[in-house]
């Protein structure tokens, strides 16, 4: 029997940070899929997970800054593969890096990254993972040891590890997120890419030449202190996930712990940034 499927319609205004707040909240109530579309999103939970009050802690949806409507539909079992191919275009980033899915066609590039984010985040077309890219395409690699917090699809260790890096761990405390990314370090043929489960907690007792966390804020600026920690004399460490204007916070954060900015980029408002420390 198929499982039966509440889907949510949701219309979003503005889309960015919208969409991606809204996701955010959605999932830590238990809904476990969402398509993303010129819209807005539409988001899936399963009936015997849904209630009537499910939304009543989604705080977004009351406040000013946004104007979301939706529609609600019970639905059977959905191909997410089919959706997710709908929704879902190649990207090229500064002519160098392509990011594509199964059923793209190749693209003659210097790295092409084939993934399947299914429901985890990174896939390229996020401001944040955009810029991160571009960080590390800048960046040398060659023999060194990388920290990938938060990873995702691992779409940023799989690119450093194209780029010669020796060994990665990659970090995500979303089960989901680990799995999706073990798939995609062995759909790319990397071998170098330990992935973990768990938070900052999680982090390996060693040091790193390079920690890349692409997260939130607040999230950044609470295990700051163990990135540092972890991080080689001379260490690099790049963090995105944050807006314009947290971008002060964020380096008077890492000026505490000794740390140096080096450098930003900025993309719709986010932020990704630089610091040696």
């Amino acid at each position: 029997m198929s499982q039966i499927y509440i889907e949510y319609d949701f219309k979003v205004a503005p889309l960015t940070p919208g969409n991606e707040i809204l996701i955010a909240e959605l999932g830590n109530v238990g809904f476990e899929s969402f398509v993303e579309n010129e819209d807005g999103v539409k988001a899936y939970i399963q009936k015997e997970e849904w209630n009537e009050n499910i939304l009543a802690g989604i705080y977004i949806l009351s406040s000013d800054e946004f104007e979301i409507t939706f529609q609600k539909t019970e639905i059977d079992q959905v191909n997410w593969n089919s959706e997710w191919e709908k929704n879902f275009a190649p990207i090229i980033v500064d002519d160098t890096c392509a990011v594509r899915a199964t059923f793209h066609k190749p693209f003659n590039v210097k790295y092409e990254i084939v993934i399947e984010p299914k429901m985890s985040f990174g896939t390229g077309h996020h401001e944040t993972t955009h810029m991160m890219i571009q960080y590390i395409l800048e960046e040398e690699y060659q023999g060194k040891h990388v920290l990938d917090m938060g990873c995702g699809t691992a779409i940023l260790a799989i690119l450093a590890e194209m780029k010669g890096a020796k060994t990665l761990d990659a970090i995500d405390i979303d089960p989901w997120c680990v799995d999706n990314s073990e798939e995609n370090v062995e759909r790319n043929n990397c071998t170098g890419i330990t992935t973990i489960l768990g938070g900052a907690e999680a982090i390996p007792q060693v040091q790193y030449d390079t920690v890349i966390a692409n997260i939130n804020r607040n999230i950044l600026l609470a295990d700051m202190d163990t990135y540092v920690k972890r991080l080689k004399k001379g260490g690099s460490l790049f963090l995105s996930g944050f807006y314009t204007q947290d971008l002060t916070i964020i380096t008077d954060c890492c000026n505490k712990l000794g740390g140096t900015f080096v450098s930003n980029k900025e993309r719709n408002n986010w932020v990704a940034a630089k610091f040696v420390f």
